[in-house]
């Protein structure tokens, strides 16, 4: 079983940011795991590449918008989402 988590650089964020880090890290964390989830429902033998935008265009479509807009995940992270996907593993 693969483990989710989006984690937020507490030094890259403004002081409102920080005092919302840990809801925001739920949300996205949330909405990170449901793409893979509905992604992985889907796949049917596409590279990595094309996994890991599928997953990261899934998952802005359920942030609220202004949330999507700002959600720049890391490359590498998302790319071992999207391997897991390949591989069949199951998300919790």
């Amino acid at each position: 079983m693969t483990e989710v988590h989006v984690s937020l650089d507490s030094d890259q964020l403004n002081k409102v940011e920080r005092k919302l880090q840990e809801p925001l890290e739920e949300q996205l964390t949330s909405a990170l795991e449901q793409a893979a989830i509905r992604v992985a429902a889907e796949y049917d033998g596409q590279d990595e590449d094309e996994v890991a935008r599928w997953i990261l265009r899934e998952t802005r479509a359920g942030l609220h918008p202004d949330i999507a807009k700002g959600f720049q995940p890391d490359e590498a992270k998302l790319l071992l989402v999207a391997r897991a996907v390949i591989r069949g593993e199951r998300f919790e």
